[in-house]
């Protein structure tokens, strides 16, 4: 009986004096989905053009492609060519061909041939791993990056029937990080562990008609650098992403000294900030003024540019707020304390508040251009792949 009225009033007592407070999410992702199973990091992804099909590498040497209904995802193919880990990988909208690179020295065009996704080796001539892949906006040219410190712009040549390359080599110094087009289909940016981003000329003779004029210069023979930018406001860091705005005048890139830049080439402006967070990997604009980042800090964060400054608007992942005015039950009370050795949920919850509970890898665009992007897309090392709805972050 004294057993009895003492666990009873040890049980009103952890009820009445329990403060703990419970959570609900706030203006959380529009759509999230663990693509992986088992849940490994998702290295690299691209969608196709109506965005009913994904590519994704689960951290290894296979490419996988997903189908997707607007719910949930299915597992079509799986492409198996690479020997090493895949470390690049993007979709031609139009041409539906897909392009992958790896440690392995090697790139592949994909084509679909009836139910079957045929492969043919791309002629890269590179002596270390391939880091990084993108088409050209016209489809018929694709730059890769890799840590030989050289792009290899590759085309198709009719009268051999494969893919060659052209290098662009100096001023690189250290391996290239990521890539990114120019609309006019010449011009091709690249970030750097030199702690540079570079604007180059990846013109091919016989195949791209004379360009225009752009604001980045005039001369555009094939390997000319047209422009050259320093990371941060100190001593810099690698450039782990870059992004062309729509008209092509402006150039985003971020580092690993958690800083931000947008280097406008037609007003001549640089603007460039240091982040609180940690460095962003990833960067796209998406509005002609704004940009999306994401990176180790787990969370997409919005920039604007106001005049000649960069400023942080909003974040796409806003942490979840506290109830306090709800407790937690005397049983979960009793289990945790039996389970964990405490009843604070300070120290046993150890899930993150975000999304996403580890780095983002890339970021893509779901919906719209960089011109309008409604919807976001992003893909981590949680194998966790979420889709952001550009207005709730206006609203919020």
């Amino acid at each position: 009986v004294v057993v009895v009225v003492v666990v009873t009033f040890l049980i009103k007592l952890l009820w009445l004096t329990d403060q703990s407070p419970t959570t609900f999410p706030v203006n959380m992702a529009l759509n999230k989905h663990t693509v992986t199973n088992p849940i490994v990091p998702i290295t690299c992804h691209a969608w196709n053009g109506d965005r009913t099909m994904l590519a994704i590498s689960p951290n290894n040497t296979e490419v996988h492609v997903l189908k997707y209904d607007g719910k949930s995802f299915t597992k079509l193919y799986e492409l198996k060519e690479h020997n090493s880990r895949v470390t690049g990988v993007d979709w031609a909208p139009n041409s539906n061909r897909i392009v992958t690179c790896g440690e392995d020295r090697n790139a592949y065009v994909w084509t679909l041939n009836g139910n079957e996704w045929k492969p043919t080796l791309v002629i890269l001539r590179i002596n270390r791993a391939a880091t990084c892949v993108k088409w050209s906006p016209k489809e018929d040219k694709f730059a890769v990056g890799s840590s030989s410190r050289l792009i290899s712009i590759c085309y198709f040549e009719e009268d051999n029937d494969w893919w060659v390359s052209k290098h662009i080599k100096k001023p690189i110094r250290s391996t290239i990080t990521s890539l990114d087009w120019h609309p006019n289909n010449i011009l091709v940016a690249a970030g750097s562990s030199d702690f540079k981003a570079r604007v180059f000329s990846g013109y091919i003779k016989g195949l791209d008609p004379k360009p225009d004029a752009t604001v980045w210069g005039k001369k555009m023979t094939f390997g000319v650098c047209m422009d050259e930018q320093t990371t941060g406001t100190g001593t810099g860091g690698w450039v782990h992403g870059v992004s062309f705005d729509a008209s092509g005048e402006k150039l985003a890139f971020v580092a690993h000294d958690s800083s931000i830049c947008v280097v406008d080439k037609a007003s001549g402006t640089v603007m460039k900030t240091l982040s609180k967070h940690l460095p962003y990997l990833c960067v796209s604009f998406v509005t002609p003024t704004k940009i999306v980042v994401a990176g180790h800090d787990n969370c997409p964060y919005i920039y604007e540019i106001n005049g000649s400054e960069l400023v942080q608007t909003s974040q796409l992942d806003v942490p979840a707020k506290k109830d306090l005015g709800r407790r937690m039950s005397a049983m979960d009370k009793f289990r945790s304390l039996d389970n964990k050795g405490t009843a604070d949920t300070a120290v046993t919850d150890t899930k993150l508040q975000t999304t996403h509970q580890n780095t983002i890898n890339e970021i893509s665009l779901f919906k719209g251009t960089k011109e309008s992007t409604s919807t976001v897309c992003t893909v981590g090392v949680d194998g966790m792949l979420c889709l952001w709805d550009m207005a709730k972050a206006a609203s919020a």
